[in-house]
């Protein structure tokens, strides 16, 4: 199987490769995408000798062409810029699609895979967060496949049995559970978590990510994306979506049923199991991941979310009610605050703050998008918009 890994040098591009070179018989690499990391790529192309390569950075493009003359790879065509990341995504050749940008600037490549009807496994949850409507009636018009592969949701499609298929309404589902491990500021006073600083916000207790994530796993906004998410995957109403803290990390989401059986999936939290998993589906795969020593499990807790500390939760499901307007509108004011929050000068709680301003200040000039290009918009006015709000507040 020939697959495409868009943000292959991420945390969700290296274990996606890492599963590659578990099971060189079964996957060939035939493209891969990233930012602007040169050396990273090289290194790739080096190992996988990919037959395309893109670098959303024009001028990182050019330095990996020069990079791949010297080093003699010349049967790998280097792209540049957003129609690079598109060419690879819809390449003929690609049998399956790993969406592993971060953030709303994987959208562009997620909606050209689709449009291609690709087997797309996605983690780029802002995709559907920002266009969900959008992609779901593109992926259904172009005969599309959607394997999820955050741990959540792949839990849960996991749970809802080999015969499912993303954006149909489950049949029998009573309602979705969907875990949170609470962050590293799950213990913390609400006073403390306001003043937290970056190094305190990307410690993770669980899970081995990327500092954007981590922020947004801190903050719980993370699991407000994943609430929308959910949504727009398996075709649920808000209200039949609960989020319950289990700092365990053990449980990675639950499907409860009309017959009153509740179904979970467990497993170490480590991201190479819900990618071999969808690498493979519907079959399954080793991923080099042990398997739970149930004698060595005492306990597994379960909190409701306190929202009065974790604000953006509740944010998002305020967004989500609010329409798709509200929720691109959520997501960019996250992007653009954690943003600066990452680069320094500022408290982790200037964070939600800084959503709750965007969305009061800008929810009522949108209606709800017809295209990529009025989500984009949508998305360039709410950053604008926050990183204003920011500069003020940081000026007082």
């Amino acid at each position: 199987m020939q697959i495409s890994v868009l943000g292959a040098t991420g945390s969700i591009g290296q274990s996606t490769l890492d599963l590659v070179r578990q099971h060189p018989e079964q996957f060939l690499v035939r493209g891969l995408t990233a930012h602007q990391d040169v050396e990273g790529m090289l290194a790739l192309i080096r190992t996988h000798r990919p037959a395309l390569v893109a670098m959303a950075d024009p001028q990182a493009a050019a330095a990996l062409q020069a990079a791949c003359r010297s080093a003699g790879f010349l049967n790998t065509e280097v792209l540049a810029g957003e129609d690079g990341l598109r060419a690879v995504a819809a390449d003929p050749q690609t049998e399956r699609v790993v969406a592993g940008i971060v953030g709303v600037a994987g959208l562009s490549s997620v909606w050209a895979a689709v449009t291609a009807g690709k087997t797309i496994l996605l983690a780029n949850k802002e995709a559907l967060v920002c266009a969900g409507a959008l992609l779901v009636d593109q992926a259904r018009r172009c005969a599309a496949t959607i394997l999820p592969i955050d741990s959540e949701h792949n839990a849960m499609f996991q749970c809802l049995g080999a015969d499912y298929r993303c954006f149909e309404r489950p049949a029998g589902v009573q309602g979705l559970v969907l875990t949170a491990s609470g962050g590293p500021f799950r213990t913390w006073a609400a006073a403390d978590i306001d003043k937290a600083d970056v190094a305190a916000a990307i410690a993770h207790p669980n899970w081995v990510m990327g500092r954007k994530i981590s922020v947004d796993s801190a903050s719980l906004a993370n699991k407000g994306l994943e609430f929308i998410e959910a949504h727009w995957l398996f075709a649920m109403p808000a209200d039949q979506i609960q989020v319950v803290v289990h700092p365990q990390s053990l449980i990675h989401s639950m499907v409860a049923f009309d017959d009153g059986s509740t179904l979970a999936q467990l497993g170490s939290p480590d991201m190479r199991t819900p990618i071999a998993h969808a690498l493979a589906w519907p079959k399954r795969i080793t991923a080099g991941v042990p398997a739970l020593r149930w004698n060595q499990i005492s306990r597994l807790d379960f909190e409701q979310p306190d929202l009065s500390k974790f604000p953006a939760l509740a944010m998002a499901q305020s967004a989500l009610a609010s329409g798709p307007a509200a929720t691109t509108i959520f997501n960019a004011a996250n992007e653009q605050a954690v943003a600066q929050f990452l680069e320094g000068g500022m408290a982790f709680g200037m964070i939600p703050k800084a959503i709750s301003e965007t969305l009061s200040g800008l929810s009522h000039r949108f209606s709800p998008p017809s295209s990529l290009e009025e989500v984009f918009e949508i998305d360039r006015q709410a950053r604008a918009y926050c990183g204003q709000r920011l500069k003020e507040a940081l000026a007082r």
